[in-house]
């Protein structure tokens, strides 16, 4: 296969079979045949039903479907109620998720270029883009978006807009000349155009040699549409745990239902019982309070400028240990500004120039006038380059339009890529000065004499030196450098590249885009949390590591490599290498997707940031995808998990900081939950070996899971956050949440809870009457779990981090207290679930062994469980 950018024109054409009038109506239809549309084609979508279908394939879910199905079938309709109302809700939710993240493709087709300019048939025409083939002769001009891969083979000082591609602002000035190397990444090939990309400067014939799907811009689609997205570490534990727990129940409920019929109970008694620990201890509203904490979390975050698109994605933020974040427009402003000049033999930084020095003054002037950018009502239109001059005269109340009013511009030199020059005829009264602008190495061959403050000399070879050792000093600082030089010329004379020489050297103007203020404080945080932070960027290798060494990401202990280095190294080397490696520079798409997966297949969860098209695979590939709201494409936007309103990095630990939070709350209301739960399991486990009556009625399990496990669960989720907690190191991706340590104290708590309750239902058994038994078990069961809410906030005692903190926590146990009494004292309710009359002494009894389990463990949380400091 050729190489478009190896070839001349002429090969280009004659391998693509194309003449100078462009295809005709033959090749026309044949090449439609053969390539089809101009489009990005997506892969066939799940409709939402299927979607919505696929929610019930979780293993717990399958088991709740059961248990609601052999409810109804022992027409306990209460509890087939509840479970379908709950696993309905969370399919409704997660089929909405999942509509909201498949917007991407959308989003890139959207870029396309609505008509295209081209020669068809000898003559010129606009046609839909669409209607590009492979071969057409397409024209491009200022102001146009590609709509097609090209080949320029005419070129008039075209400067192009690739950001969408590679990530960087800087226009590239491109050039039909012939590049011979080989992979040369997207940023080098000077002399191809690309789809997405927009011309900001001159004209140029373009022969189209990729439409579609094959486009440098069809590829990202296909790497997006391939990209997998990972699921979240909650996610995946949260499967685990249920085909664990449902394993355990299913063996638990088959021993309890071969006991009973062992002893001759009658089997739909049997059944009964074992559907009642089956939805005792299957804890139904965990995916739903989970998903309620998780969405109560992020719209705080989007209180800090965080939005969140994928609600589990929040979890997965207290568990990255590693950024890749793009350079331009997230850890810089996007925005290019002078930085040091040197003039009269000093280097000054931009903003000690002098306004009542002249050679200070006329050097800005000077970078004005040969200046095609101007700034109106904030609006900046122009090379970066350039608007970067014209800022700079406006810190020194130089307005571009007044100065070029003042000098006007009588002939001019357009910049091209073979004489690295521009240059500008300008009028002052009866004088006409040229002046150029450019490269040093070759404006500095064209220059005899140098201005300072002593007047104009002669240039010598240790002035020569001098100029050069301070370009390269500012360029080893990753700055672009502009140098300056002017001569008078005859009034009128039109001038040509000849004219550009016997120039007088004035001096250098250094710029770059610089990094955003508050990025080195956030990189200091992220290294504080254990998080490393990784630049990932199209920039050259030198800008992109001063700027790394500026906000602290590259340091002595790691390196910054580039691209084709990558290309150099297996999965494997490039998996061994890339913890030392803090940046990458000139990078492609497929680099950025490799360097996430080495992060992840070493263990690391990895968060992506990014703005352009070129980030989008990658931000999905990623375990979080961060885009910038306010410089990001949509499609960077669509395949993200969070979006950053502020385009600002700090943002980013604000927003771990919250997961992190979240994680840790949600953590505690699981485990609330599993306690409660193994309460009521091992309740009815000791009742049934014992052969003691059923201490609970189905419907007191239903109003149980109802009233004191959702919402104490959820007050357990928004406990305010830890101030401490970015001082811990990311949570292991790999350590689950039923841990040996967690395991047990779920058991121990569940196991307090359940010594109170069967003392309660053994205090009613010695009345001799089963309901006041029941009654009294269900009361002190509910009850406990309410106040054992409060045990659940934190591991440590509620007296440390405050008894009223978690206002939320006290209105959930007061309610669910208040229905608790509503039941057991209107008379209505009474019967409908199942309760005696109590007397007062078995009232006192029930709160006294409600509150034991509160009582023990914040005693034990005081005595040995230290402090957070």
């Amino acid at each position: 296969m050729k190489i478009f950018y190896n070839q001349t024109s002429k090969e280009v054409m004659s391998t693509l079979g194309v003449n100078d009038k462009g295809l005709d109506d033959l090749a026309i239809k044949n090449r439609r045949e053969e390539q089809g549309f101009n489009e990005l084609t997506e892969a066939a979508r799940k409709s939402h039903i299927h979607v919505f279908l696929d929610q019930f394939k979780d293993f717990l879910v399958l088991i709740l479907i059961g248990a609601a199905i052999i409810s109804a079938f022992l027409s306990k309709f209460e509890s087939t109620l509840v479970i379908i109302v709950v696993i309905v809700i969370n399919a409704i939710l997660g089929t909405l998720q999942h509509i909201k993240a498949e917007q991407s493709l959308k989003s890139l087709q959207a870029l396309s270029s609505p008509t295209a300019k081209v020669l068809r048939n000898g003559q010129k025409l606009e046609i839909p883009s669409k209607e590009l083939l492979v071969g057409d002769i397409l024209y491009l001009d200022a102001g146009d978006y590609v709509s097609a891969d090209g080949r320029i083979i005419e070129n008039y000082s075209l400067q192009v807009n690739e950001s969408s591609l590679t990530g960087e602002s800087e226009s590239v000035l491109k050039t039909t000349n012939i590049i011979n190397e080989d992979n040369v990444s997207i940023g080098d090939k000077k002399n191809m155009v690309f789809s997405g990309s927009f011309i900001t400067y001159g004209r140029a014939v373009v022969l189209v040699t990729s439409i579609g799907m094959k486009t440098e811009l069809g590829k990202i689609a296909n790497l997006l549409e391939t990209a997998k997205e990972k699921r979240t570490p909650l996610q995946v534990n949260l499967d685990n745990f249920g085909k664990k727990l449902a394993f355990v129940i299913l063996a638990i409920s088959t021993l309890i239902f071969a006991l009973n019929i062992f002893r001759d109970y009658a089997i739909i008694d049997s059944f009964m019982f074992a559907v009642s620990l089956a939805v005792a201890a299957i804890p139904e509203a965990l995916s739903s309070i989970v998903t309620i904490v998780l969405a109560i979390g992020t719209q705080k975050m989007s209180h800090e400028n965080a939005v969140v698109r994928k609600l589990h994605a929040v979890e997965s933020l207290g568990s990255i240990s590693v950024i890749c974040s793009d350079k331009t427009g997230t850890l810089t402003q996007n925005k290019m500004t002078v930085q040091k000049v040197y003039v009269d033999e000093k280097v000054l930084s931009h903003d000690e120039l002098d306004h009542d020095n002249l050679l200070e003054k006329n050097l800005v002037l000077m970078a004005l006038l040969c200046n095609d950018a101007v700034t109106i009502k904030d609006k900046e239109i122009g090379d970066p380059t350039e608007v970067a001059l014209v800022n700079l005269g406006e810190l020194y109340d130089l307005d571009e339009l007044d100065i070029r009013k003042d000098y006007p511009r009588a002939f001019e030199v357009p910049f091209d890529s073979d004489r690295k020059l521009m240059s500008t005829a300008n009028k002052l009264k009866d004088k006409t000065f040229m002046i150029t602008k450019g490269a040093l190495d070759v404006l500095l061959l064209r220059t005899i004499t140098i201005v300072t403050s002593s007047g104009v000399k002669t240039l010598t070879d240790d002035d020569k030196t001098e100029i050069e050792r301070v370009n390269r000093e500012f360029s080893e600082s990753g700055l672009r450098v502009l140098a300056f030089a002017y001569k008078e010329i005859e009034n009128g004379k039109t001038i040509d590249t000849c004219d550009e020489n016997d120039l007088t050297f004035v001096g250098l103007i250094s710029m770059m885009d610089p990094p955003r203020a508050e990025s080195k404080v956030a990189v200091a945080e992220c290294i504080k949390a254990g998080i490393k932070p990784v630049m990932i960027t199209g920039d050259h290798k030198i800008t992109a590591s001063a700027i790394a060494k500026q906000i602290g990401i590259l340091n002595n202990g790691s390196v910054a490599i580039e691209g084709y280095e990558i290309d150099s190294l297996n999965d494997e080397e490039l998996k061994s290498k890339v913890e030392n490696i803090s940046v990458y520079a000139r990078v492609s798409p497929e680099h950025k997707i490799r360097i996430v997966r080495a992060w992840q297949e070493r263990g690391n969860v990895v968060a992506m940031t990014g703005d352009g098209v070129n980030d989008a695979p990658a931000l999905k590939q990623a375990d979080i995808g961060i885009a910038m709201g306010i410089t990001g494409t949509e499609v960077a936007k669509d395949a993200a998990s969070i979006v950053l309103m502020d385009d600002n990095f700090s943002t980013i630990v604000k927003a771990i900081s919250n997961g992190r939070s979240i994680y840790s709350n949600i953590k505690n209301s699981i485990k609330f939950l599993l306690s409660g739960n193994s309460a009521a399991v091992i309740s009815v486990l000791y009742t049934s070996l014992a052969a003691l009556p059923m201490p609970f009625a189905p419907v007191h399990l239903l109003f149980i899971n109802l009233v004191t496990d959702s919402l104490p669960a959820i007050a357990i989720g928004l406990e305010p956050h830890n101030k401490n907690i970015m001082d811990e190191k990311p949570r292991n991706i790999n350590s689950p949440i039923l841990n040996k340590s967690f395991s047990i104290e779920v058991l121990l708590e569940g196991l307090l809870i359940a010594l109170c309750t069967m003392t309660a239902f053994h205090i009613g058994l010695s009345t001799g009457d089963t309901v006041v038994a029941s009654t009294m078990a269900f009361a002190t069961l509910c009850l406990s779990r309410l106040l054992h809410g409060f045990n659940s906030r934190s591991q440590e005692s509620i007296f440390r981090i405050g008894v009223f903190s978690n206002k939320y926590l006290w209105i959930a146990t007061i309610l669910g207290y208040l229905l608790l009494e509503f039941v057991l004292s209107f008379k209505p309710f009474m019967g409908v679930f199942e309760v005696a009359t109590l007397t007062i002494t078995q009232r006192a009894m029930i709160y006294g062994l409600s509150l034991m389990p509160l009582i023990l463990i914040q005693i034990y949380k005081l005595l040995f469980v230290r402090a957070h400091t």
